[in-house]
């Protein structure tokens, strides 16, 4: 899968006479991120299709946990048309065991996502108006899955700052496609390998809901992947920690794997 939003930006370049500044600055940070963007994603083509296994680690505002295990399949779709295809399976806990997540992403439309419910038997359909519901009762929603495309957001350059040590660019991006349940997401990418750091999710509203931090990159070739992803829900205080293991790429997938009528074959 891409790098969780593989979005990076640019110069803003100040107007030089009265009328016309703001005009021109916002018009070349929107047109420089999404060259950027375009960029990043270029870098991180190429891994055709992927495999890992993780634990997710559902922490209330007290404290208590809770630990899901889960693998994920990944497949690349070149192209800024088309979308990557993901596919979630959970080992455990017993309840959850055998229930498959299949995402379709999409540009210029909402994305495709199924469900397979082993304790029904059955493929149910998520509607897009359902995409901003929680993952399996994590701080994740179904929305979050899905593969960021670069042709699924605007983009506006906001500058240069301190983060995780290093420095980053910052950026802002909005949803073009409906029923999205953020308003614009604001991340923090390192200058030297364009890997995001930091992403604060804004709601419907405008108002900070979620900051997802990413860490423990590890390399696989050109490509960076990070180990741990921690996204801090403000509203409730829960946490949910995803730990990464090792990625493997080039494993053989193919369109057929990640078809509708697959899912209940996949184990």
């Amino acid at each position: 899968m891409k790098r969780i939003l593989l979005v990076l930006f640019g110069f803003v370049i100040p107007g030089l006479v009265a009328v016309a500044p703001v005009r021109a600055s916002a018009q070349d940070a929107a047109a420089r991120g999404l060259e950027i963007a375009r960029e990043a994603d270029r870098r991180d083509s190429g891994w055709k299709d992927a495999r890992v296994s993780l634990t997710m680690i559902l922490q209330d505002r007290k404290g208590n946990t809770r630990e899901r295990k889960l693998r994920m399949m990944m497949l690349e779709v070149p192209g800024e048309t088309g979308g990557d295809k993901s596919i979630a399976i959970f080992d455990s806990p017993p309840d959850l065991k055998g229930t498959v997540l299949l995402t379709h992403a999409k540009v210029g439309a909402d994305d495709d996502q199924w469900l397979f419910l082993p304790s029904l038997k059955r493929v149910k359909r998520i509607s897009s108006s359902n995409k901003t519901g929680a993952f399996f009762g994590s701080e994740f929603t179904y929305e979050d899955i899905a593969a960021p495309e670069v042709g699924k957001f605007t983009y506006r350059y906001l500058g240069k700052e301190p983060c995780a040590g290093q420095t980053c660019y910052k950026v802002e991006r909005k949803p073009k496609y409906r029923n999205s349940g953020y308003s614009a997401i604001v991340s923090w990418f390192d200058t030297a390998q364009y890997r995001p750091q930091r992403m604060d999710y804004y709601d419907r509203k405008g108002r900070l809901l979620k900051v997802l931090t990413l860490s423990g990159y590890r390399k696989y070739g050109r490509l960076w992947r990070a180990q741990v992803l921690t996204m801090k829900n403000l509203k409730t205080g829960r946490t949910t920690i995803l730990k990464y293991g090792p990625w493997k790429f080039g494993t053989g997938l193919s369109a057929a794997d990640f078809s509708k009528a697959n899912l209940r074959n996949i184990r």
